[in-house]
């Protein structure tokens, strides 16, 4: 099946793709983009979700939130980034362009240059604009240093040996199977509640549902509802259960729930 990821070639979200969907990869110019070519259907999309070290993708967490699209599946990668440009070895570049998640994720190598950040929208394009500007340099990946003739200066300058980046596989419409216990290989189940108010004691209420049937949370994040200041949506990742319709439930009698799918995942190896 054809994937959407995000491009250009040399990401890793590319990487991914390559992986998960073979050679038939269309990349996109923003995850947003993604968001789109799949609800146009005809393919699937791969799209970064959340990093061991940088935390959530608001990008894709919008896209969760705006369109029909849902959660198919779910890939762990382990991510190494490189410190890369065409200038002599022991030279400082006049700045460094790093993607804003990569930026995060190496922010002790990058402090320790002590040189201007200029972001990017992907790796990939880091790697571009230094090749494309002498004198600066770039924290990409290794196939994209590869691909815009980079020589990789160090390896591994991410904050973490253990840095993994969570990806997930997103398809076009609603989630149509619903929370049943013999769902066939899910583990894991993610939705987004809308409370669209704001009184005391609401979160632990939400929260509470989940532990009086005994459904362990694996992730919840607050994103801005795009409402104003101040209104808040959840993302709750929980494990699939006998009791997971159960709790879908009674979660609708006290807010908006948006069922974003139930899935099982896996580690791709680097």
């Amino acid at each position: 099946m054809r994937c959407a990821a995000l491009g250009p070639e040399g990401t890793f979200s590319h990487e991914m793709a390559l992986k998960v969907c073979g050679e038939d990869v269309t990349l996109c110019p923003t995850i947003g983009s993604v968001f789109a070519e799949v609800a146009a259907g005809g393919c699937m999309g791969i799209v970064p979700v959340e990093n061991s070290e940088a935390g959530g993708v608001g990008e894709t967490f919008d896209g969760l939130m705006r369109t029909d699209c849902h959660i198919a599946a779910e890939y762990y990668l382990p991510v190494r980034h490189y410190y890369a440009a065409a200038i002599p070895v022991g030279e400082n570049p006049s700045c460094i362009y790093a993607h804003p998640q990569s930026h995060e994720q190496c922010s002790r190598f990058i402090d320790e240059l002590g040189v201007p950040v200029v972001h990017t929208a992907s790796n990939a394009a880091s790697a571009e604009s230094a090749a494309e500007n002498p004198g600066t340099a770039a924290i990409t990946s290794a196939p994209a240093a590869k691909i815009h003739g980079l020589r990789i200066i160090r390896e591994n300058v991410q904050n973490s040996e253990n840095n993994v980046t969570r990806f997930v596989a997103i398809v076009k419409g609603p989630y149509p199977k619903g929370y049943l216990p013999e769902s066939p290989g899910c583990d894991k189940c993610s939705i987004l509640i809308d409370p669209q108010e704001d009184r005391p004691g609401l979160l632990y209420e939400i929260i509470g549902v989940f532990a009086a049937l005994g459904i362990n949370l694996s992730r919840i994040e607050s994103r801005p509802s795009k409402r104003g200041i101040g209104s808040y949506v959840f993302f709750i990742d929980f494990a699939m259960t006998p009791f997971s319709g159960d709790a879908v439930r009674r979660l609708k009698d006290i807010a908006s729930v948006k069922e974003l799918g139930c899935y099982t995942g896996r580690v791709i190896s680097e």
